[in-house]
């Protein structure tokens, strides 16, 4: 079983930056691929982006694609998503998760260990 804990959630003004850290401890971290993905008040979770095990390949939502970059840094069990031009729409608590596939994917049902999730909170 792996262990994640999010960081780096916080208040910013739309058009604003902010970079989440997604920090993993227990099973072999680098062997997976990784994703973030967000939840706002009322709406269902939804797939925000996700990276390859190495690293080498990413999958983006449409809604933040150009704004919001994924990577990883396995010697340090960690995944990072740099989110820039943030919009009040980007507002929710954010999580990071481990798959059970090697490959970036955007579907929530493979990956099997969440983080307890960071809030993200833009003001227009």
């Amino acid at each position: 079983q792996v262990q994640l804990v999010e960081s780096g959630g916080g208040l910013v003004q739309t058009g604003g930056s902010l970079r989440l850290s997604c920090a993993a401890s227990g099973r072999t971290f680098s062997n997976y691929a990784m994703g973030w993905f967000r939840q706002a008040p009322g709406k269902e979770r939804e797939f925000v982006v996700g990276i390859s095990w190495s690293g080498g390949s990413t999958t983006t939502a449409d809604s933040v694609k150009g704004r919001f970059t994924i990577s990883r840094d396995n010697a340090k069990n960690t995944v990072y998503l740099q989110m820039n031009s943030l919009k009040p729409d980007d507002t929710a608590v954010y999580y990071c998760a481990v798959a059970d596939v090697t490959y970036a994917t955007m579907y929530a049902d493979r990956y099997k260990s969440w983080g307890q999730g960071t809030q993200v909170t833009v003001s227009s």
